[in-house]
């Protein structure tokens, strides 16, 4: 089965880590690598957790938008939380009510010791259909 790999602009380069950010299957499932706070260069833009939350639904829509989809496509998402507590699941509620409302995709969070790189607080990858 064929795929295609796609890197949009407006992301930073993930290929020297050894991923990409995007591939579509045949079917028409997109699989969104692991998005973080990180700006066009790969430099995460704030220490500060919601910060970083909203950036990286950010950089979600912009990995969906290269693909001509919106959160609405999202069926599922993997959240990862660094030293995961109460006060950031209000948090990441919040903004998962931002995007989706009532109707989010399914979901798994997972509480990590530490993410990919220093610094990083959050992360999130996603299925769209």
């Amino acid at each position: 089965m064929t795929h295609t790999v796609v890197n949009p602009a407006g992301l930073a380069d993930p290929v020297p880590y050894g991923y990409s950010h995007l591939t579509r299957t045949p079917s028409g499932l997109v699989f969104v690598a692991g998005q973080y706070a990180a700006d066009e260069t790969g430099r995460i833009v704030s220490d500060d957790f919601a910060e970083q939350v909203r950036q990286s639904f950010r950089n979600l829509g912009t990995a969906l938008a290269a693909e001509g989809l919106g959160f609405g496509s999202v069926v599922r998402l993997g959240t990862y939380i660094v030293d995961h507590d109460a006060d950031k699941l209000v948090v990441l509620g919040s903004q998962i009510a931002e995007i989706w409302g009532s109707r989010p995709p399914a979901q798994t969070l997972v509480g990590v010791a530490r993410l990919a790189l220093p610094g990083m607080l959050f992360e999130v990858d996603a299925i769209a259909a």
